[in-house]
């Protein structure tokens, strides 16, 4: 963890962005205890699924799409957002001129303890590499979330940065891609994602509880899980299949 990363100190800008284009310097920070309760929940994605089914709530991605570079990983944290888009310019010409316009790395500068870095990124070629990894594991991000292509996942797997992508390509972004947007509003596979929004990802899949709902999706999640953790009980305990309880 890098010690001076707090919430009260902005660090120096790396410059790989505008400032304007840095929407929020800091990803708003969820209530107390919030993280730790979505912690708590044993195969939590599926449970926290279901609620938002109830409520009306749509987040939930499965790990067919967004699969994990780390098996057996599961993490909990505030949204970090980055929006990557093509550059302009030929690949050659970039490569060339070695102009690198990707700015994830700003992203990690600008990370808290327990933050999710999320990218809205492009398809086929790589939004994060494993020293970009090995950098945000540094800062105490919990891991991230790739719409996109990820690469080096043997580097990120050695420093232990958990990352759910689209897909691993060894073809760099950093003469093809260019970031245009930190902590604005982003889409992943449908999804809207704010920043500070409620990133949870496990095995199964990737759920984003809008911040504003989060505590709601929290209460009814501890329900849920409580009651089926019972129904587990029921079944070890011999109940027959006909009085097995139904209704959480």
């Amino acid at each position: 963890m890098n010690p001076a990363v707090t919430e009260d100190r902005l660090p120096k800008l790396t410059g790989k962005i505008a400032p304007d284009r840095i929407r929020l310097a800091r990803a708003p920070r969820p209530p107390r205890g919030l993280v730790e309760g979505f912690k708590s929940i044993g195969d939590a994605t599926s449970v926290i699924s279901d609620i938002m089914d109830e409520m009306g709530i749509t987040g939930a991605i499965g790990a067919s799409l967004l699969k994990p570079t780390i098996a057996g990983s599961a993490i909990v944290g505030p949204a970090l957002t980055v929006r990557n888009i093509l550059q302009r310019e030929h690949v050659y010409e970039t490569a060339r001129d070695h102009v690198n316009r990707m700015a994830e790395f700003e992203a990690h500068n600008l990370a808290l303890p327990g933050d999710v870095v999320v990218i809205d990124g492009v398809a086929g070629i790589s939004n994060m590499g494993g020293i970009s990894a090995q950098t945000g594991k540094r800062q105490g991000e919990a891991g991230a979330i790739v719409h996109g292509g990820v690469r080096d996942v043997g580097h990120s797997r050695r420093v232990g940065y958990p990352i759910w992508a689209t897909e691993i390509t060894p073809v760099t972004g950093k003469w093809r891609i260019e970031t245009v947007e930190i902590n604005g509003d982003i889409q992943v596979a449908g999804v809207r994602v704010s920043p500070g929004d409620i990133v949870v990802a496990d095995e199964t899949g990737v759920c984003f509880i809008p911040r504003d709902r989060a505590p709601e999706v929290l209460v009814r999640a501890l329900q849920k899980a409580s009651f089926e953790s019972r129904k587990c009980e029921a079944i070890d305990a011999g109940v027959s299949v006909a009085d097995l309880p139904t209704n959480a």
